[in-house]
């Protein structure tokens, strides 16, 4: 894959992580994600906090769905930065009552793009 496929193929990872967000399909979550990666935030108190995927694919499975809830889809892409097999994808989407900014940390893996990391920061 060349920079040319590399940027389309980033874009395809963004729209299965916006299905899956509105969806809150966490099987399509975990087809983009690397199993080693980890979601990570300001915690509640205040201190870094660092979720396994497996453990955020397991809150994602009891989580009511935007579009089961009759919510409207909002999402984008504001920017893709790609170096070599590193790509760093910044999003924006909701999820009511809160509006998100995930940071994706994505390596190519064996020709494919993963996600190995997303840090987040969320608003009501």
């Amino acid at each position: 894959m060349t920079m040319d496929t590399d940027v389309p193929a980033l874009r395809s990872l963004a729209q299965t992580y916006f299905d899956a967000a509105y969806e809150m399909d966490a099987e399509k979550f975990a087809s983009i994600f690397h199993p080693s990666s980890s979601v990570t935030k300001v915690a509640e108190d205040g201190n870094v906090g660092v979720t396994p995927i497996a453990s955020w694919l397991a809150v994602v499975r009891n989580t009511k769905a935007p579009k089961q809830l009759g919510f409207e889809r909002e999402d984008q892409i504001l920017s893709i930065d790609v170096e070599r097999e590193l790509a760093l994808l910044k999003i924006r989407l909701r999820i009511p009552p809160r509006s998100f900014t995930d940071l994706l940390s994505c390596l190519k893996v064996n020709g494919t793009w993963k996600i190995v990391q997303k840090v987040m920061t969320s608003k009501v």
